[in-house]
């Protein structure tokens, strides 16, 4: 009989160690990428936003690693942090094709201001959109699974090769992010998700990006303090959440490619 993981708190039921998930990882490697998220945490814990990068880009343990950025409405303070440790890092911009047209000239301007060198623009092909979302309608009666389309498909696609990810997220800016660590692991993949700003609160962001003289997105002024698609986000009111204008209306507060609930899962398509 093969040996099992122990199952511990949190974690989903162990796989036997020869078994593999559905993303390909066996249950020998996710007990040691478990470790090596634990080890990471534990030596970064008391570090800022710049020790967690520099450790996550240069860390062995951490491995190879791109950062994903929406470009959105605080993007530019951890695109700068990255692009002061090291301007050759990828930066992964996904376009849905469905994003503020202020969105697509603010990514151009903050890579050429910063000297990004390696920008990746990424998309779900032409082909797979004309199958699975004929008439761009599928946002109207499914969000699900027109961001699983448009956003965690061709992430999937460029993350491939690469063992982690670094992104923006900050517990403060819902509650299945409340308890969000440095480093996560996604048991799906077996890759390793950064959070540098995890600990950061909204004036710490604004007091950087002032410190530092970064451009604003310009929907932000107009009262857009959390941007993704021009579809599912609406303006929000003084008082209300930061987030309150993201799926307005919907139970929804992620777009599948985050934690969900406490667990590293992605929000696939429906039948």
């Amino acid at each position: 009989m093969a040996n099992r993981l122990p199952n511990g708190p949190g974690q989903p039921e162990p796989m036997a160690l020869d078994e593999t998930g559905p993303g390909g990882v066996s249950a020998a490697e996710l007990a040691d990428k478990r470790a090596r998220v634990a080890a990471l945490n534990d030596r970064y814990r008391h570090h800022g936003a710049t020790a967690v990068l520099e450790g996550a880009l240069n860390d062995p343990e951490a491995g190879d690693i791109a950062m994903v950025s929406s470009f959105g409405a605080e993007s530019v303070a951890l695109l700068h942090l990255v692009a002061m440790v090291d301007r050759n890092t990828p930066v992964l911009f996904i376009d849905t094709r469905l994003l503020f047209a202020e969105t697509l000239a603010y990514q151009q301007e903050v890579a050429e201001r910063l000297n990004l060198r390696d920008v990746r623009v990424i998309r779900t092909d032409e082909e797979t959109l004309a199958q699975k979302d004929p008439y761009g309608a599928l946002r109207f009666s499914d969000t699900d699974s027109c961001c699983a389309l448009r956003k965690t498909l061709p992430l999937d696609q460029a993350l491939e090769g690469f063992d982690g990810w670094i992104t923006g997220r900050k517990r403060y800016q819902s509650s299945t992010r409340a308890a969000l660590e440095f480093f996560e692991l996604e048991e799906d993949t077996g890759r390793i998700k950064v959070n540098p700003m995890a600990s950061w609160r909204p004036e710490d962001v604004r007091a950087y990006m002032d410190e530092n003289r970064l451009p604003r997105h310009p929907l932000v002024s107009q009262g857009y303090p959390s941007i993704g698609c021009h579809p599912c986000t609406s303006k929000v009111a003084p008082g209300e959440d930061p987030r309150a204008g993201r799926w307005r209306g919907q139970e929804k507060e992620e777009c599948g490619i985050h934690i969900v609930d406490g667990k590293a899962v992605r929000q696939g398509e429906k039948a």
